[in-house]
């Protein structure tokens, strides 16, 4: 197939669900539940039940996707593309916001500690929406409000711990179920030395999964003199840090650049330590990343060449 339009995607022809996600940043399963749940998209059927998608479906979904980030609910997103009334400035909603909405009920179910009411909440949201719009909306606010409420005194630290295990747990499992069968690059994924949380790291690793990427995930505080053997022997393409503003200097100043010398695949860095070294990140030889998980990967779809 050819690319002649202005996204770069084939003009003729017709593509399988795993292309349509790595294009769109749409899992599989998120495009089946709008078919299913909406009939946003009609995909044909082969004779053995395999869908595949036209680039007018690929350009579709990318509209709801742009329609979904700018606030609006899958439900709307239907009621809007059914009336034809989609418009390029950005939608305002002052009377609900369905994400808060989400957010009280994801508060209620951590302040009763209630495992079964995260679970039902958890697989709603991240099979109606793509893992990067649920991340941005949801999960951060919620994580950065659990600290907030924690250091006022209006929290626990117990609260904060219990929905830290349980998204670790569910983040975990899901990007063990999602990881098979994927046919892009290989990226190596770690958190920086110091760095004890992985929630990022294992949101980042689902929406490289939705790109089609392989990932070789290796979890928090990384020495990253561990790194080189592991690129040398499992032909790694890339390298993906994490790392928030608890980091140490010396870790960007000096075992960073240690890296870069040593490895011959672009080193890429993302996470809040961003805010604070971006520039030091980039005098090591490192690809600093945009907090948006879609951009990141852009970002390094764009270094790889792969499109």
């Amino acid at each position: 197939m050819k690319a002649n339009n202005s996204n770069g995607l084939p003009d003729e022809g017709m593509v399988p669900i795993r292309t349509v996600s790595s294009l769109t940043g749409v899992n599989s399963v998120t495009l089946r539940a709008w078919e299913r749940r909406y009939d946003l998209i009609k995909p044909i059927r082969t004779p053995k039940g395999h869908r595949l998608y036209t680039m007018a479906d690929v350009e579709l979904i990318q509209q709801v996707v742009s329609l979904l980030d700018r606030g609006m609910s899958i439900g709307q997103v239907h009621q809007v593309l059914d009336a034809d009334k989609v418009r390029a400035e950005p939608v305002v909603e002052p009377e609900f916001d369905f994400w808060s909405s989400y957010q009280r009920r994801l508060f209620a179910a951590i302040a009763a500690f209630d495992d079964g009411e995260l679970n039902e909440i958890y697989n709603e949201v991240l099979a109606l929406y793509p893992v990067d719009i649920v991340t941005s909306r949801l999960i951060v606010p919620l994580l950065r409000e659990l600290g907030e409420r924690w250091a006022q005194g209006s929290g626990s630290i117990a609260e904060e711990h219990f929905f830290s295990v349980f998204l670790r747990n569910k983040l975990g499992a899901r990007f063990h179920h999602l990881s098979r069968d994927r046919q892009g690059p290989k990226l190596l994924a770690a958190g920086l030395p110091g760095e004890q949380h992985e929630v990022g790291l294992l949101l980042f690793a689902l929406a490289a999964l939705d790109w089609d990427y392989r990932v070789v995930l290796l979890g928090p505080n990384t020495p990253l003199g561990e790194l080189p053997p592991v690129v040398a022997h499992t032909a790694i393409q890339a390298i993906v840090l994490a790392g928030s503003l608890e980091v140490a200097a010396s870790v960007v100043e000096e075992e960073l650049p240690r890296l870069c010398r040593v490895v011959t695949v672009p080193v890429f860095v993302g996470g809040r330590i961003t805010e604070r070294y971006r520039d030091a990140i980039a005098a090591a030889g490192a690809l600093p990343l945009a907090d948006d998980l879609n951009l990141a990967l852009r970002g390094i779809d764009s270094t790889l060449a792969r499109h």
